[in-house]
């Protein structure tokens, strides 16, 4: 259970960035920036929940690699950011290594 509530931190994770991103080109700053600060709350409390079970280095690097990856693919689909074979590379490295922490059945 506590693997879904860290996988549902990884993806509120990649609404801040999101929100910051979409304050710069719209007039509306202010609601972008409250769903940017609403976003990093409800990551950070999944996050400290999902904690109570899966070890904090685990844990912190599978919520950042969610969110990486996640603002990275928003990056390339809505926005248009360079996909090149060494940012997917790279990326890729991410998810193999958010895949592999998971395999090790560390709970």
């Amino acid at each position: 259970m506590n693997w879904i509530v860290l996988i549902l931190a990884g993806v509120f994770e990649i609404g801040w960035p999101l929100g910051i991103k979409l304050s710069e080109s719209s007039e509306y700053k202010i609601p972008w920036i409250g769903f940017s600060i609403f976003s990093m709350i409800i990551s950070v409390f999944l996050l400290w929940y999902a904690q109570k079970t899966i070890p904090m280095g685990t844990a912190y690097a599978v919520w950042t690699g969610i969110g990486a990856t996640g603002a990275f693919l928003l990056g390339i689909i809505v926005f248009g950011e360079s996909s090149s074979l060494w940012r997917v590379l790279s990326v890729s490295l991410i998810v193999i290594g958010v895949m592999g922490l998971k395999l090790t059945g560390e709970h």
